[in-house]
């Protein structure tokens, strides 16, 4: 009998393993997946009219926000314009710009030093998110000199001395999961560890007399802070433990004070002051949050941005007295954003976007009270002002909530019914804007009229929306996926004809394309999933060991919370799908492995459903190069005319 009862056991084990492995894969990274698997889902051509038109809008193209020298005399932004966002240089408003930095990967710059002579950059390798740090001649440009950088290490750049002499950053080449704080000294080229600690590890702030702020996440909201003295090596706790609290913390102009946005007694986030026990609001109480603020260096001013129902607005105040300071007039804008400000906080870098322009930067200053333009973007042989403006509507959740959504819609759709696409944000604690879109016009000018939802879990709107979804509670509110499209097929009917309804978006975007397409298959008749999990225990399982704990305080732990991983993850519900599917990913995300999209696709081929998976091999958590943007967002084009129109 015993006998018997072992041999029914290893029988079920066997069977386990064996649909384990049919619907499992191991690791992250284009190293991850065989080439016969690369080859048979490589992109494939569009048609050259299309392609054509794409790269049209391609060429429409603004700057990144920027950083100016320390005297103010030069600007560097990196841009696009070569099809790969590169670091250019211009040396005063509106003049030339002169390119830095190229080749096929993406440069990103981190900062300039202090003493003007060296920018200080990063760069990935397709994608993968393990980026090496750089130095370079900021006068000349020339060769980069590598500060550290090793395969499959990540690396992020923290801070610099008031010299420039010396570069901070982070490294878990110690271990996956244990972050070491490293000083680089440009001179001697060696490094120091200073600290080490388990878990996501980071400086603040560096302080007077060998004490910096650091801060250790708990997750991807919730911190917590200490002050280190690298000379004794003493870390005294400062804020946050014992907590799931957000807090930012930062130095103030009194020592022994210090400056913390928090939403911690109240929904939405406003600025304090703390002394070590107490806190005294700085800000007034308002339905929205500051998610944002920039202190200059002397304290003249602290900068602060505020999410007002998805729309960027800026204020200015007295970093001493916290008394208002009156602004430039951004009101026409939507969107207003602050950048850097030099070390003597004369000037500061301002951008607004319009939805029907591309972004332009200003540099203000302080002393003379004008602003200047710096960058001019362009958008060649297109005329971007007939683009169509967003209206932020709301749709009914089944319990009642109303769900806000930014809706781009076309005039003849004010008439008669046309097609929808819905597209969901990542994040999950993100959230959707208005703003310029040349990607969301392309829809628009065929027809579709284009949806960003911001359901329960999204920020902007409090600590209780975003909160609202965590853990098990998603079970309760990812529903509203489902709602979005009851209320425009029973609203947006004209004359009896029912709008047909597509369903898109990426990371967690794409994974609530994937649910949306399985779970809720009867209210979409076709999804485009970009890089999205198809399983939230194999992600968790196969995600950069580095972000693993983070991502578990927002879905659920893989031993405690496997049941829940288990009903939230579409896989399970491969034979609802009924409409057909797209899924794109980058073979090199660390992110969402390539794994995901590969193992959904070949259950679906097996059951026979209409899908198809495109694996780019030299990108990673989204499309960032020209040539597979274009690719990509003509595949996603063709797809929803195919099965919509």
């Amino acid at each position: 009998m015993l006998g018997k009862f072992i041999l029914m056991a290893l029988c079920l084990l066997i069977l386990s393993c064996e649909k384990r492995t049919q619907m499992g894969y191991s690791g992250h990274g284009v190293e991850a997946i065989d080439a016969k698997t690369l080859s048979k889902y490589a992109p494939t051509a569009i048609p050259k009219n299309l392609s054509t038109e794409i790269e049209a809008e391609n060429e429409i193209r603004s700057t990144g926000l920027g950083q100016l020298t320390p005297d103010g005399k030069e600007m560097f932004f990196s841009w696009s314009v070569t099809g790969v966002r590169q670091i250019w240089k211009i040396e005063g408003p509106k003049s030339f710009p002169i390119q830095m930095t190229g080749g096929e990967n993406g440069t990103s710059l981190e900062d300039i030093t202090n003493d003007g002579k060296r920018l200080i950059l990063s760069r990935d390798h397709g994608g993968d998110e393990y980026p090496s740090l750089f130095l370079q001649d900021a006068r000349n440009g020339g060769e980069l000199i590598k500060i550290f950088g090793e395969k499959k290490i990540k690396v992020s750049y923290l801070d610099q001395s008031e010299d420039g002499s010396k570069i901070y950053y982070r490294a878990n080449d110690i271990a996956p999961t244990t972050w070491g704080i490293y000083e680089y000294d440009i001179t001697s080229k060696k490094r120091e560890l200073l600290y080490q600690g388990e878990g996501y590890w980071y400086i603040v702030e560096l302080g007077q007399n060998g004490e910096m702020i650091l801060g250790h996440a708990l997750g991807n909201i919730a911190r917590e802070f200490y002050l280190f003295n690298r000379r004794t090596k003493k870390v005294t706790p400062l804020l946050g433990q014992g907590e799931e609290e957000s807090y930012y913390l930062r130095y103030s102009h009194i020592t022994g004070k210090f400056l913390v946005l928090t939403n911690k007694f109240d929904n939405f986030k406003r600025l304090y002051s703390y002394d070590g026990k107490n806190f005294e609001a700085i800000t007034e109480k308002l339905e929205m949050d500051i998610n944002s603020i920039s202190i200059a260096k002397d304290f003249s001013r602290i900068l602060l941005r505020y999410n007002d129902q998805g729309y960027y607005k800026i204020k200015a105040i007295n970093g001493k007295s916290y008394g208002p300071i009156k602004l430039p007039d951004f009101s026409k804008a939507t969107h207003t954003f602050f950048g850097s400000t030099t070390r003597d906080s004369r000037y500061t870098i301002f951008s607004q976007a319009f939805y029907n322009r591309p972004r332009v930067s200003y540099v203000y200053d302080w002393k003379k009270g004008t602003m200047q333009e710096w960058t001019i973007p362009s958008s060649p042989e297109l005329d971007t002002s007939h683009y169509t403006n967003w209206s932020l509507e709301y749709y009914p959740a089944a319990d009642g909530t109303q769900i806000p959504m930014f809706v781009k819609r076309p005039k003849e759709c004010e008439v008669k019914t046309c097609p929808v696409i819905i597209s969901f944000h990542g994040g999950p604690e993100s959230q959707s804007k208005p703003g310029f879109s040349p990607g969301a016009e392309l829809f628009t000018k065929r027809g579709f009229i284009y949806v960003m939802p911001n359901v329960r879990g999204s920020s902007g709107y409090g600590k209780e929306w975003l909160n609202s979804d965590n853990g098990a509670k998603r079970l309760n509110v990812i529903t509203d996926i489902r709602d979005s499209s009851i209320f425009i097929k029973k609203h947006w009917a004209k004359n009896g004809v029912v709008p047909k309804v597509g369903i898109t978006g990426g990371s967690y975007g794409g994974y609530s394309t994937l649910y949306g397409m399985t779970v809720f298959a009867d209210h979409f008749d076709a999804g485009v999933a970009r890089v999205g999990m198809s399983s939230l225990v194999t992600f968790l399982e196969n995600t950069a060991e580095y972000r693993r704990y983070l991502r578990e305080t927002e879905y659920g732990n893989l031993k405690s919370d496997r049941e829940v991983l288990e009903k939230l993850s579409p896989i399970n519900y491969l034979n609802k799908v009924k409409s057909p599917l797209l899924i794109i990913q980058g073979a090199n995300d660390p992110r969402v492995p390539a794994g995901e999209a590969i193992q959904f696709q070949r259950a679906l081929e097996k059951n026979g459903v209409k899908s198809s998976l495109i694996l780019f091999p030299d990108e990673g958590h989204g499309v960032k190069k020209r040539a597979n943007r274009t690719l990509s967002t003509g595949h996603t084009l063709n797809f929803f005319i195919q099965w919509l129109k």
